[in-house]
């Protein structure tokens, strides 16, 4: 089937429509990611989203189960050079065409992704519409203007969890069962914030011996500090922090009383209540290849991020908090830290699924801050 991709400035993208037949809406943003194409859909943080996905073959591994970062995908809508209707991986259970037909996705392939991501790189991020039932293209470029823009939108509402719950440690999906590598016996208790959390950052946590419990993001400090836990981790998640005010009040009322640990959203929510502000990327960082540089030592990691928002440096009390890592593509901060409570948090996703591993010693951290702050 036709599909066209319209952008609110006119740009207009024809292609094979692919997934479900329809309609979708959202900001359309680009992911440099060369695999994980499934952790990508199913990530919580592109809530509101129309994806591109730079890597011109999608799709030819399929989909399964294991590779869930949630239970269902996210994105909007995925846009691709080539999109595979058959896969070929002995994991594949199913092919990415029907999963992301079942859950509602519409996908727009064969055009020219390279000008698309130009396009977005020189003009920045913009509302778009992916349709299959739609031919006239003025039509759908005013529907991609009448889309609510992202900037004042709290989105980790609408992702969150809607109940408390324990978190069932799982294996590795890319061990086998014979060669699984024994999780510790859990000795801590950490309260996760879900405002979009990714399964692999709970399993990050399960490795490090804890036992852990997520929460709704509208839980109050008061219901947190009764679990008496020995941390508290903040998620992940979609949209602009800053309409996210019941998140900063808590974590003004948690810090000095339980160490506190940040991703991504929850780093530019830590940096909001620190007395920082936030601005919006002109078209975020997206991507499994982000050079980070720690400020104290010189080492370089490779980072996963996906992100359209950042703190602000110069708004920060830097006799308070510490800038620790730094982007090296535009120098934007990467990780705070406070100079006198437990408290840290980086821009980037140490748990990095899809993407490197360089940046798993932060859970390690993590859990020694947790057992110095018991002693």
């Amino acid at each position: 089937m036709q599909a066209i991709l319209a952008l609110e400035d006119g740009r207009i993208f024809r292609g094979e429509g692919y997934g479900a037949k329809g309609e979708c809406y959202g900001e359309v943003v680009f992911n440099t990611s060369l695999t994980g194409y499934q952790e990508i859909f199913t990530d919580p943080s592109y809530a509101g989203q129309i994806v591109v996905l730079t890597n011109p073959q999608i799709g030819n591994y399929g989909t399964n189960a294991a590779d869930n970062e949630a239970n269902k995908p996210y994105i909007e809508g995925l846009v691709t050079r080539e999109f595979s209707p058959i896969s070929s991986n002995w994991r594949s259970q199913q092919v990415a065409d029907e999963y992301l037909e079942r859950f509602n996705v519409p996908v727009i392939s064969e055009i020219d992704t390279r000008a698309l991501v130009r396009h977005l790189r020189n003009n920045g991020v913009m509302r778009g519409v992916i349709s299959s039932i739609e031919t006239d293209p003025e039509i759908l470029v005013q529907k991609a203007r009448s889309i609510r823009k992202m900037d004042g939108t709290d989105l980790a509402s609408v992702v969150t969890t809607t109940t408390r719950y324990e978190w069932e440690p799982e294996p590795d999906p890319l061990e086998s069962e014979e060669n699984a590598t024994p999780l510790p016996r859990p000795d801590l208790h950490v309260v996760a914030y879900d405002y979009g959390i990714k399964r692999n950052i709970l399993r990050m946590l399960s490795r490090e011996g804890c036992r852990v419990t997520v929460v709704p993001a509208q839980t109050s400090a008061e219901d947190v500090l009764a679990m008496n836990p020995d941390g508290v981790f903040l998620s992940n998640g979609p949209g602009d922090p800053e309409p996210l005010g019941y998140a900063q009040e808590t974590i003004r009322q948690l810090a000095g009383k339980k160490p506190i640990f940040g991703i991504c959203l929850g780093h530019q929510l830590i940096g909001l209540a620190l007395g920082g502000k936030t601005y919006k990327l002109k078209f975020g960082h997206h991507g499994g290849n982000h050079p980070v540089q720690q400020t104290e030592t010189g080492k370089v990691e490779i980072t996963s991020q996906n992100h359209n928002y950042a703190v602000d440096a110069a708004t920060l009390n830097q006799d308070e908090v510490a800038i620790t890592h730094i982007n090296l593509n535009d120098q934007t901060v990467q990780g705070l830290r406070h100079k006198s409570l437990p408290l840290f948090s980086v821009q980037y996703h140490p748990e990095a699924s899809p993407g490197p591993h360089d940046s798993h010693y932060l859970f390690r951290d993590f859990r020694k801050m947790m057992v110095e702050f018991k002693k």
